[in-house]
């Protein structure tokens, strides 16, 4: 982030944020924390009017963190609501807000019933203002998802979704090797390998709160397998799990008490699916819940006519290797300084400011519903194949 040009003076840029937890805020749990990426984007400009959240305590303790800093402008005005509809009710017309940060939790979103249908709530009260969403779009049914998508389109409102990894540079030059090439993807095959030893929120271990590891976790290399190769045919997914009752799904360091949780809701160990994109091409996913430590271990590879992508640890240290044709050896690309939590907040911003021209939005609403399809025929495909343990 100190790569970064300092930002540009102008009139305030007013923000409400929904969501005073991790994903807006940070943790020691990884590098997301939006509220960082609009103060370096914006500066003095940012103006956090509102911070919605049922838990008051927790909105008090974060926003006594950021007016004890440097940011104080940004949050010494800022109003606690508890719901989306009081922030609603006590809005002036000059506080209307330029865009609306929201990484509440994905079960009171997407959905078009009342109590979790907050992106209608939102455009009916604020029509037009621009919303970034966090991924997964919902933990609900896909049908709904796909309402919500059609609701926002109808409504012409500008919206970005929280699918982080293609705003990086390795995959934007992944895309400039396809497209210059003019090459057909052949294949994509992904393998996210979890470290398990330290997630000690049981409601991740429980199927029924997260929705499970693919939904919640590998729905990222999903999204990025659909970048690479285009929409999913659904009908074509199979699936494979390793459930917590089988010899090979025993681990030895979960962090939770696992007995808490009824034994049909508790994660898989293993996913393996495979499925066919519309272009023909083959997709394959492994998500597995099987390291210690810290570090998980994540690829994603590409396949074309001479050409093989290959993406190493797209979190933490991205790297490229790919081969020609013609060469046998593997080219490495890497680039420093790159923060694509921040370069999908300045192009939102750019875009509310100066246009949908100014830059690209890389995930629309209705492209991350279709990511949210894909990992859950992935995971209904790997529920129908369980063998059930014996009595």
């Amino acid at each position: 982030m100190d790569k970064q040009k300092p930002p540009a003076p102008g009139e305030d840029f007013r923000v409400a944020i929904v969501g005073a937890g991790n994903i807006n805020f940070g943790s020691d749990e990884g590098p997301w924390n939006h509220s960082f990426r609009l103060e370096h984007k914006l500066g003095p400009r940012l103006k956090v009017t509102a911070l919605i959240d049922p838990s008051e305590e927790r909105a008090r303790r974060v926003l006594k963190t950021k007016c004890d800093s440097f940011v104080l402008s940004a949050y010494k005005d800022t109003v606690v609501y508890p719901t989306a509809e009081a922030f609603l009710s006590a809005l002036k017309p000059e506080e209307r807000p330029h865009a609306i940060w929201v990484g509440s939790p994905p079960a009171f979103r997407g959905r078009v019933e009342e109590g979790r249908d907050l992106e209608e709530v939102l455009n009916k009260g604020l029509p037009g203002v621009p919303l970034f969403v966090e991924k997964p779009v919902s933990t609900g049914p896909v049908d709904q998802a796909f309402a919500v998508a059609n609701m926002i389109e109808n409504s012409n409102t500008l919206v970005s979704v929280g699918y982080m990894l293609r705003y990086l540079k390795v995959v934007q030059k992944m895309k400039q090797v396809l497209e210059e090439n003019n090459l057909r993807v052949m294949a994509v095959n992904a393998r996210y390998i979890m470290a398990y030893e330290y997630t000690a929120k049981l409601d991740w271990w429980d199927k029924t709160q997260n929705c499970g590891p693919i939904v919640e976790q590998a729905t990222h290399f999903c999204d990025l397998s659909r970048y690479f190769a285009g929409e999913a045919d659904l009908s074509t997914v199979m699936a494979h799990s390793v459930e917590h009752f089988e010899p090979a799904g025993q681990l030895s360091k979960i962090p939770v008490d696992e007995s808490r949780i009824e034994p049909v809701n508790r994660i898989p160990r293993v996913t393996c699916a495979t499925w066919k994109f519309d272009s023909g091409a083959v997709g394959s996913l492994t998500h597995c819940v099987a390291l210690q430590g810290h570090n998980y271990s994540t690829e994603l590879d590409v396949y074309a006519d001479g050409h093989m992508l290959r993406l190493v640890d797209p979190y933490n240290a991205p790297i490229l290797y790919f081969r020609r044709p013609g060469d046998d050896h593997e080219e490495i690309v890497r680039y420093q300084n790159d923060d694509p939590f921040f370069s999908e907040v300045s192009n939102f911003i750019d875009c509310i400011e100066h246009g949908s021209d100014a830059a690209p939005i890389l995930s629309t609403y209705e492209d991350a519903v279709k990511t949210y399809a894909l990992t859950w025929a992935i995971r209904e495909a790997s529920e129908r194949t369980i063998k059930k343990p014996a009595q």
